[in-house]
């Protein structure tokens, strides 16, 4: 069970640093597109906004996942009696 947890949060970690990136190069992705006004900037800032929201999606089903984890290990923590 924690190992299952710790790579979970692992995973949460590096999910979240990749997606600080990726959100970072959207937003220069969305004033180039802005700046340019040219359909390829346009087409190429609609297909990095789709990539984001997917990476997004998953950073909050991982979330999710550590959670589940996290209240399975306690929920068996709490039931749990030491033998004498």
């Amino acid at each position: 069970m924690q190992r299952r947890l710790l790579a979970a949060r692992e995973s949460v970690h590096v999910l979240e640093e990749q997606v600080a990136v990726w959100n970072d190069a959207l937003e220069e992705s969305r004033i180039r597109a802005l700046v340019s006004e040219t359909p390829l900037q346009a087409q190429e800032y609609g297909e990095l906004s789709r990539h984001v929201a997917a990476a997004n999606a998953e950073l909050a089903r991982r979330r999710h996942e550590v959670e589940d984890l996290v209240n399975e290990r306690d929920d068996l923590l709490r039931s749990w009696t030491p033998k004498d």
